[in-house]
């Protein structure tokens, strides 16, 4: 498996960072984590592939921004329960916004929004907030926030090479998958807890 990872990366350059922004798009953090693990298992490097999860995270922020600053409450309304998003969150968030909006953009960001980044980033559009500074404080906050992931899978692809016993490996992946799914049901967590009160977003 490694050497088919590594002879693709370096067989397929383009067609496979191509691949990395595009899913990075939809899902980011998950992605981040495992590149952090093939980084250190030696099958890409780590400048790269840091950089193209960046650029796909940014298109998807810049698209969600866009989303909202020209479609607004008429894609909420339409096609917002696929993404989660209601009316009611919404208001909740665009109250919020007025008030804390860097602040709450910003730390959106260097969480992942943990259940409300759609929200949050459809918002900044709709509130207006100048595109520019609306994208620098994204690429500030995904900068940090990519590293720490990428440094997450890094930390548990090492632990993996200095395991030697199967046993040993295959704990380490399910403590992969299950970071994986305790960050997923964190994030609706959150989600729910935004649904019953703006306290809860701010806390």
């Amino acid at each position: 498996m490694e050497t088919w990872f590594l002879n693709l990366s370096q067989t397929h350059t383009i067609l496979v960072y191509a691949a990395i922004i595009v899913v990075a798009i939809i899902e980011g953090p998950i992605l981040s984590i495992l590149f952090g693990v093939l980084i250190k298992l030696g099958n890409f490097p780590f400048l790269q592939v840091y950089l193209a999860l960046m650029i796909g995270d940014i298109i998807g922020d810049i698209g969600w921004y866009h989303i909202g600053r020209y479609f607004g409450m008429r894609f909420v309304r339409r096609f917002g329960k696929y993404f989660s998003i209601t009316e009611e969150n919404v208001g909740k968030v665009t109250r919020i916004f007025h008030k804390y909006h860097d602040k709450i953009l910003l730390v959106s960001k260097l969480t992942s929004g943990f259940g409300f980044a759609m929200v949050t980033l459809m918002v900044a559009g709709m509130v207006k907030i100048p595109f520019w500074k609306y994208l620098s404080i994204n690429v500030l906050g995904q900068f940090v926030w990519t590293g720490l992931l990428i440094a997450l899978g890094y930390f548990l692809g090492h632990l993996y090479t200095t395991v030697s016993s199967i046993l040993g490996k295959a704990s380490i992946v399910v403590l992969f998958i299950i970071f994986i799914f305790a960050l997923n049901g964190y994030r609706k967590y959150v989600a729910n807890k935004m649904s019953e009160s703006d306290s809860t977003i701010l806390s």
